[in-house]
């Protein structure tokens, strides 16, 4: 069996172009024993991954010049060398970017898809629905009466939280760019406000009219001025959830910091940066809600598709551009 799979070759400065990436074509061999041999179905392409193109070490380490950028994957077990993984088992891994591969058992999980169409599965009960669900049950300490602001709300992980805090009776306001994202989260997700903050020439003030009794909880996806406007925004007493601060990732000149940070102080804010990997035990909690939300109806699955590897590419520099409605994937045709 042969393989694509996608290399970093130069590490961006700025935006990432299609010259920072190659496509190589490697031999699978069959499994060994305690191997797996994987066909990969779906790939995640996710804005975190920007980060490993850069060389310094973070919570994750980072992606190796001359090989392949690895991210989370479904895939399908076609060969076995461990009893305990039989062919046909669904696995997860973050050995993505690839469309097969041969790796020890250890790996991969196997996964039960709980009923659910591999591409939801790969959305809802993947990290975007696990983020969102731990960012909003867990960390937000959401109460009675609150309302909610998310940035990103059109995002893979912005528009399950933005859902999850609907379903719990909050009024929740969704920041997205253009026209086609707005309609989706007003006329789909049904969210009480929606802010184009591309077509706004305030986004604090925007806000501020989208709350005028002000906000309790902020799901942070953003950063930069999102973060500014609700710390302006908010309420005595207010938590912030931070998940990601895409509008910083691609920045060379310095981040930009909110110019109201000390508000945060005067406001008694609760701020919270936090990472999916320290909340393992919960997933078993998160499956048994995430199904029975989705078979009910409650929450709904939103994917961007790029079908085949050799369009991989193609899905990150969308994602990273915002042109994605929902969780940006890759379905690949091997």
């Amino acid at each position: 069996m042969q393989s694509r799979e996608i290399h970093l070759v130069q590490r961006p400065e700025g935006e990432p172009t299609h010259d920072c990436f190659a496509t190589v074509t490697v031999d699978v061999p069959q499994p060994g024993p305690g191997e797996v041999q994987v066909r990969n179905l779906l790939m995640s392409v996710d804005p975190a991954m920007r980060g490993r193109m850069y060389a310094g070490r973070s919570y994750v380490p980072p992606y190796e010049l001359g090989e392949v950028m690895e991210a989370r994957a479904l895939g399908v077990v076609t060969a076995s060398g461990d009893p305990a993984i039989p062919v046909g088992t669904h696995v997860n891994s973050q050995l993505g970017w690839r469309e097969a591969f041969t790796a020890p058992s250890s790996a991969v999980e196997p996964v039960d898809l709980h009923g659910l169409p591999p591409q939801v599965f790969m959305n809802l009960a993947g990290t975007s629905g696990q983020t969102a669900y731990i960012g909003m049950t867990l960390i937000g300490d959401l109460r009675p009466g609150d309302v909610v602001f998310v940035s990103a709300a059109a995002g893979s992980v912005g528009s399950i939280a933005a859902q999850i805090a609907k379903l719990k009776g909050h009024k929740v306001i969704g920041s997205a760019g253009g026209a086609a994202k707005v309609a989706f989260l007003r006329d789909e997700l049904g969210l009480d406000e929606v802010i184009d903050y591309k077509a706004v020439p305030k986004l604090t003030k925007a806000l501020a009219e989208a709350a005028p009794e002000g906000i309790d909880y902020y799901f942070d996806n953003v950063g930069g001025e999102h973060l500014h406007a609700a710390i302006a925004v908010a309420n005595t007493f207010a938590r912030f959830a931070v998940c990601g601060m895409i509008s910083q990732y691609n920045d060379v000149g310095g981040s930009t910091w909110p110019r109201n940070l000390t508000t945060i102080m005067g406001k008694c804010i609760r701020m919270e940066g936090f990472l999916l990997f320290h909340y393992q035990d919960k997933i078993p909690n998160f499956m048994a809600d995430i199904t029975k939300w989705y078979n009910s109806g409650q929450l709904k699955s939103r994917e961007t598709v790029f079908d085949g590897i050799e369009h991989a590419v193609d899905a990150f520099l969308g994602v990273m551009r915002g042109d994605n409605i929902g969780k940006m994937m890759v379905r690949l045709s091997n």
